[in-house]
């Protein structure tokens, strides 16, 4: 099957691909942009005191079948998250797949890629950051704003969530029957959610958050 491929520079092999990619988006306005693949030709060279720089250079390429309008059952806002999440890996230097799972509640977006370390980041800040920031873009330019948009890759969602109601679970008890306050470690506003939530049908304890983030915290402590 056929290629079309552009290829770009920038400062960065990450910056390059975007290049490449908006590129693409220009000539062809209705491609698939998850089936675009990344080439790095040269990852490029600083140089010193900037003598001998050199910039990094990939290629982008898309199957041809993948350049058409834009697929009929994929709302504007699934379109829009997809074309968001695939230039934000691209910018990290990240060769994803998106996939797009649309319901009443939300929007769900997973990541394939064989740097999938990298996506989600020292406890899921890099991926949480990134689903924090496209729900900023997308309510911002005022798509629905009653749905949530979700980033997930790699099942790491679910995992986190389980880890997370057990750590939930056991702090409970152990504040129960210390009868004092404990601290867990800081978390983002996602997973300092899934605490507050896993707890809060229970009656012996309550949950608090407290610090400033970015080491803003859950406080699990039993009711008086």
């Amino acid at each position: 099957m056929s290629r079309v491929t552009v290829e770009a520079t920038g400062e960065t092999v990450g910056e390059a691909k975007w290049a490449a990619l908006r590129e693409l988006e220009l000539r062809h306005p209705g491609l698939d942009k998850s089936a675009v693949q990344f080439e790095v030709v040269s990852e490029g060279e600083r140089g010193l005191l900037g003598v001998g720089y050199a910039p990094a250079r990939v290629v982008a390429s898309v199957p041809e079948d993948a350049i058409a309008v834009a697929t009929l059952d994929e709302s504007d806002l699934a379109a829009d998250v997809r074309g968001l999440l695939v230039l934000i890996t691209a910018a990290l230097g990240i060769d994803a797949r998106v996939g797009i799972h649309e319901d009443e509640e939300a929007v769900i977006a997973t990541c394939s890629a064989s740097d999938v370390g990298l996506l989600i980041g020292r406890h899921g800040q890099t991926i949480d950051a990134i689903q924090y920031l496209l729900n900023a873009i997308v309510h911002r330019r005022g798509d629905d704003p009653r749905k949530e948009v979700v980033v997930d890759a790699a099942g790491y969602r679910e995992r986190r969530r389980a880890t997370l109601e057990a750590l939930a679970v056991r702090t409970a008890d152990q504040a129960r029957m210390s009868r004092e306050p404990v601290e867990l470690d800081p978390m983002t506003a996602v997973e300092r959610k899934v605490v507050h939530l896993a707890l809060k049908a229970r009656e012996d304890v309550e949950t608090r958050s407290e610090g400033t983030e970015p080491n803003r915290y859950v406080v699990v402590a039993p009711t008086r």
